[in-house]
């Protein structure tokens, strides 16, 4: 697991790597921005700074033992905690919003560290998740590399050796932990190509992907609210206050 750890984020020092990069920072300043509440974490990935856009007052980064040597190397903020996704030290129901960029995909177990997540979010609480689209070109184009690698051919992967998950089955996970989605948004729609030349000569395509092929973006960012049956949510008091009662004119009668 150390090793695929070190792989994406080597990974990310590539051009195609940089541009999701990119990418993904920018969905993660608009999504995270209007999130209220007092506590957030970043599980992993130091290199992006999922938090920025955010305002609660306790912010900390959050990094298993694997990627504590990766720090230097990309130049980010300190970690302030060391911890696993599966075992966060954090009480239940105690933080309002957890970020997880690609944080599934490097996890030994990403059901647990989903189950842990929902069980340290306060109900209404958000997770944002970003990761890696197998049905995307960059998907098709790692699968047809390891097919040529099972049957000798010596294909070359094109993104880092971690397991793929797609939108759809990370949904159902939501779904089963009483998650419901908030929204999901695809990006990096340019081909598998490995140059920052190629890249930008096939720019246009980040026009016309959310468009006419929406789901087959590289990368995707998924939003997701801790539902809690039966519970009801109190209002501020000040919307509760009671009218007041209206006061009957007295009528004086002329006899």
């Amino acid at each position: 697991m150390i090793g695929e750890i070190i792989g994406l984020h080597h990974w990310f020092d590539s051009a195609p790597g940089r541009y999701l990069l990119t990418w993904e920072q920018e969905r993660y300043d608009e999504l995270v921005a209007d999130i209220f509440g007092y506590h957030a974490l970043q599980l992993g990935m130091p290199g992006l700074q999922a938090l920025r856009g955010n305002r609660m007052p306790h912010r900390w980064l959050a990094l298993g033992a694997g990627q504590l040597p990766l720090m230097q190397s990309v130049g980010a903020p300190a970690a302030q905690l060391l911890a696993e996704p599966v075992a966060l030290p954090f009480a239940q129901a105690s933080l309002d919003l957890v970020a997880m960029p690609h944080t599934l995909e490097l996890s030994a177990d990403p059901h647990a560290a989903l189950r842990e997540v929902q069980r340290v979010l306060v109900p209404e609480g958000r997770v944002v998740i970003s990761g890696l689209n197998p049905w995307s070109l960059w998907g098709l184009h790692q699968r047809r590399a390891r097919l040529y690698q099972r049957c000798g051919g010596g294909g070359r992967l094109y993104l880092p050796d971690v397991e793929l998950i797609a939108p759809g089955r990370l949904r159902d996970w939501l779904r089963l932990l009483d998650f419901e989605l908030d929204s999901i948004s695809f990006g990096c729609y340019r081909p598998a190509v490995t140059t920052e030349r190629w890249l930008q000569r096939h720019g246009w395509m980040d026009g016309l992907g959310p468009r006419w092929w929406p789901i087959l973006g590289a990368a995707y960012v998924m939003v997701a609210i801790k539902r809690v049956h039966g519970m009801r949510l109190l209002e501020p008091l000040w919307r509760k206050a009671p009218k007041s009662a209206a006061v009957k004119a007295q009528v004086a009668r002329l006899h």
